[in-house]
Formats: C-alpha cells, structure tokens, sequence
C-alpha cells in the first residue's frame, strides 16, 4: 500500500513538473519576442478588442496538423506538443463561446481534382504526396469522420453549433482562394485574432493577407506551431514575421484576459 502511495506521489509530482514547464515555456516564449523586439526598437501598436468588431479566426484545426495520428505529426508534433498548441487552441474556442465573440474556421481540403494540379511549391506537393487534408468529394462527408480531414475531436462542440462561420477552404495557405474575407466583411468585422496552424504557412499567409486588406490581426503565438527539420525551424520564421507585420503579438493567456476584459467594460 505504501509503495503504491509512493508510485502515485511520484505520478503526480512528474505531471506537476511537465504542466509547470509548459507554463514555464509560455513565460519564456513571450519575454524572448518582446525582448528581441524592444531591443530591434520595433513599435508594438497592439490591437485593441471591441466586441462588435472582433472575431476569432483558426486556421486549420484538424487531424493531420494537430493529432498524434496525423501525416504531419512527424514535423510538428514536437513544437505542438512544447507549445501546448491543442489546449491553447480549445481554449480560445471556449472563450469566445462564453463570452458571444464570434468565430471563423478557415479549414484546408483537397479533393481528387486537386491532386491533378500541373504546378505545385515544394509543400503543396509532399503535402498531395502524402494524402494531406483528402477529402473523397466536394459535395460528399464520405469517410470524412475522424479522418485528417476532419476537426480534432475536442473542438467539434465548438465548431459545430450552428454559429461557428466554416469557410470554404483555402487551397494552398492564404485565404486568397476561400471566402473568409468576405464572411468577415459581411459580419462587420475587422478586428482578428488569429490562431490555427500552421504558424509559418496558412496562419502567416492569412495574418499577411488580412493585414493586406486593412484587418488589424492579434497573432496568439502559442496557440499555433510548424515544422520542424535540421536548419529549417517554421515556428521560429513564423514568430519573426508574426511580430514585424501583426499589429500585436500575444500568449494565449494574455489573449484570454484582453478578451474577458473587453467584454466586461
């Protein structure tokens, strides 16, 4: 009985530890972007949350980014999972159900067209090899379901009740190609606070598009992530882009505050 009390102490002290270095990672994240920052003497403008002008926008939220069983985990999983990427994400979601904010899903599929595509980038291609976001149809939910297609599973509730906007998808990684512009124009709003994966291709692409078309985008930096491989770190370029081109870069919980706090005054 004793050594069994032990092994559950132990237990217990080892989930402490690893929940404290995620926190611990987070802190880090955001002193290193805003000391690199200041020290380049690069202005933050920040963006200020007005509840009838701001949405939350995710890009991607699905299987082959986010979940262990995905074709992309082998790159990303480690920068998810040192993120706390899948848990940030849920709770923006959570947040913005509370409260009323409004949200967009921009998701990416590809269809059996796609794939007969004459010119690809590098990505897109291995992206087609792969089997990446396939889908068997465009008018079809065949073999959808738990496929890596298909949301992850704790964001369903949040993403399939009746109010969650989901765009047509995007095609490569901006949303130059789906409607999600004109869904938000449409709703009022011009103020984004973006998330989603992945940091340094569809969720850059979309921060640089909606900045193009006079959106003012809040990045949460720990509620994305990216690829991974020897010399080439996507979340580090990401995080470089993020904070020269955003109006704010912010951690998702002082996302979470700015929120709740626009929403109480």
């Amino acid at each position: 009985m004793a050594l069994r009390r032990e092994k559950m102490k132990n237990r217990n002290l080892h989930l402490g530890s690893q929940f404290l270095n995620i926190i611990m990672f987070g802190l880090f994240l955001a002193v290193m972007i805003t000391n690199v920052a200041q020290a380049a003497g690069l202005p933050d403008p920040g963006m200020k949350i007005d509840p009838a002008r701001t949405a939350l926008v995710v890009t991607d939220p699905q299987n082959d980014f986010l979940s262990p069983d995905g074709v992309a985990w082998g790159v990303v999983g480690k920068n998810v999972v040192a993120n706390n990427t899948v848990a940030n994400i849920e709770n923006l979601f959570k947040t913005a159900k509370n409260i009323g904010m409004p949200v967009f899903v921009s998701p990416h599929y590809y269809f059996p067209h796609d794939h007969r595509w004459q010119m690809e980038g590098s990505l897109e291609r291995l992206m087609h090899n792969i089997g990446m976001f396939d889908r068997k149809d465009a008018l079809s939910l065949d073999g959808f379901e738990g496929s890596g297609a298909d949301w992850l599973t704790q964001y369903k509730p949040y993403i399939a009740d009746g109010k969650t906007v989901v765009t047509s998808p995007h095609k490569v990684y901006g949303p130059e190609t789906n409607d999600l512009v004109l869904q938000l124009r449409k709703a009022g709003i011009d103020k984004i606070i973006l998330a989603g994966m992945s940091a340094n291709l569809c969720t850059e692409s979309h921060m640089r598009e909606l900045m193009e078309q006079g959106f003012e985008v809040l990045v949460v930096s720990d509620a994305t992530a990216a690829a991974q491989l020897p010399g080439l770190d996507g979340y580090a370029a990401a995080l470089t882009n993020f904070r020269m081109i955003a109006n704010h870069v912010g951690s998702t919980s002082e996302t979470i505050t700015a929120i709740n706090t626009a929403y109480q005054n």
